[in-house]
C-alpha cells in the first residue's frame, strides 16, 4: 500500500539538496556584506552567473552600491540597509537575517576570488548546456523553414561558447573528459529508408556518379544493409568492374551481405529502379547524416555538463572533439549541395514501392566524368 503521511509529517525529505555551488555563492556574498572592499578582486563574474535569482540580485547590488569606508561598515548597518533594498527591488523573499546568514557561512573573506573562480566555471557549464540543448532542438525542428542552416547556426553559437569557455578556461594537455558520450541513436524512418534505397537503384544504373560522390559515406546511412550496398558500389566503381544489380549481389555476397538474411530477389528489385539523380538523393541522405550528427554532438556535450565531475578544461577539448565530428559531416555536405547539379529527368523504370519526394527528374545521364573539387 502506498504510503501516507500523517498530518503532522512534511515532506522536506523529497526536496533535492542544493547544488555544492549554491554554497560556494552564499560564501562568496558573505565575503562581499563583510569586506565590500573585496569586490576589486572580484573578476569574471557578472550577476546572470549566479544560480538563483536571489544571489543574483544581491550581487548586482552589490556592484551598484559605492563600497562603505571599512570603519563604519564595522560600526553599523548602513551598507547592508541598502543592498537589502536595492536587491529588493529585483526579487522577493531577501530578508536582512539571510545576509546575516551569509556572512557568517563564509570561512575566509579573503577566499573571495577563488569563490568567483568556482562560480565561473559552473556557469560556464549552464551556458554550454543551454547552447548544446538548442543545437539538439533546433536539429529536429521539421517545421523549421531553413532546418540546416539554422542548425548550422546553433553549431557555430555553441562552438563561441566553448572557445569562450576556452579563453577562461585554457585546456592543457591529458584533458580528456571522464564521461562516456551516448552513443548515436538511429531510428530510421520510412522517408529515409525510401530516399536510400532510390539512391542505390539510382546509382546502380548509372555508376559514373559514384566516383565523384566521395561526400557520401556509409556513415551517413540510416539502414546497416544500405550502407554495405554503397560500399559495393564504390568498390566496384573505384575497381573499374561493371555495374548493374548482379553485379553488386554479386560483392555483396563477398562481404556477407545476405548472411544478415537480406534475400536475394529483394536486393536485385531493389537495385532495379533508377529515378532522377544520384547526386539528388545522395544530397538528400547527406543532409539527413548532417542533422542527425548535429542532435548527436549536443546530445554528447550535454553528457559531459550533466556530470560533475567534469572539470571546465574538459569540457572545452570533449566538446571540441564532439564538433569536429559535426564539422567533418558539414564540410562533406557542403560540397555536395555546391557539386550537385540541378536534378534532371533520367529513363529508367520507376519502383513500384518508391516515389520521389524531391526534385523533378532528369531525361539524360550525366557526363562520364565531373570536373574534380
Amino acid at each position: 500500500m502506498p504510503h501516507i503521511p500523517e498530518p503532522d509529517e512534511d515532506d522536506l525529505d523529497a526536496i533535492p539538496p542544493p547544488h555544492p555551488v549554491f554554497h560556494v555563492e552564499q560564501a562568496l556574498l558573505g565575503a562581499l556584506l563583510l569586506e565590500p572592499q573585496r569586490l576589486r578582486d572580484v573578476t569574471g563574474i557578472g550577476p546572470d552567473a549566479f544560480s538563483t535569482a536571489a544571489h543574483a540580485a544581491l550581487f548586482a547590488a552589490i556592484r551598484s552600491l559605492p563600497a562603505p569606508d571599512p570603519a563604519e561598515h564595522a560600526k553599523n548597518t548602513k551598507w547592508l540597509d541598502a543592498v537589502l533594498t536595492a536587491a529588493g527591488e529585483e526579487t522577493r523573499g531577501l530578508s536582512a537575517p539571510y545576509l546575516h546568514a551569509l556572512i557568517q557561512v563564509c570561512p575566509w573573506t579573503r577566499h573571495a576570488p577563488a569563490y568567483a573562480r568556482m562560480i565561473e566555471a559552473e556557469h560556464c557549464r549552464r551556458r554550454l548546456a543551454a547552447a548544446a540543448q538548442r543545437l539538439m532542438k533546433t536539429a529536429q525542428d521539421t517545421a523549421l523553414p531553413q532546418r540546416v542552416a539554422t542548425t548550422l547556426d546553433e553549431a557555430d553559437a555553441l562552438a563561441t561558447v566553448v572557445d569562450d569557455i576556452a579563453s577562461q578556461f585554457p585546456a592543457h594537455a591529458g584533458s580528456l573528459p571522464r564521461t562516456s558520450a551516448p552513443r548515436p541513436t538511429t531510428t530510421p524512418d520510412e522517408e529515409a529508408v525510401d530516399e536510400e534505397r532510390l539512391l542505390l537503384a539510382t546509382a546502380t544504373a548509372y555508376p559514373s556518379s559514384v566516383e565523384q560522390m566521395r561526400w557520401l559515406t556509409p556513415g551517413d546511412f540510416t539502414h546497416p544493409l544500405h550502407a554495405g550496398l554503397w560500399q559495393c558500389l564504390t568498390t566496384l566503381t573505384r575497381r573499374g568492374t561493371p555495374v548493374d544489380p548482379v553485379t553488386v549481389l554479386w560483392e555483396a555476397q563477398h562481404r556477407g551481405l545476405l548472411g544478415t538474411g537480406a534475400d536475394p530477389r529483394e536486393l536485385l528489385d531493389l537495385l532495379a529502379g533508377p529515378v532522377a539523380s544520384p547526386e539528388h538523393w545522395g544530397e538528400r541522405v547527406v543532409q539527413r547524416s548532417l542533422l542527425a550528427t548535429a542532435h548527436h554532438t549536443g546530445r554528447s556535450i550535454e553528457a559531459f555538463t550533466q556530470d560533475p565531475a567534469t572539470t571546465p578544461y574538459q569540457l572545452v577539448v570533449g566538446s571540441r572533439r564532439a564538433l569536429a565530428d559535426l564539422s567533418a559531416t558539414r564540410t562533406r555536405w557542403q560540397h555536395a549541395t555546391s557539386l550537385t547539379p540541378a536534378p534532371a529527368k533520367r529513363t529508367g523504370r520507376a519502383r513500384a514501392t518508391g516515389v520521389p519526394r524531391a526534385g523533378p527528374p532528369r531525361t539524360t545521364a550525366p557526363p562520364a566524368a565531373r570536373s574534380s573539387r
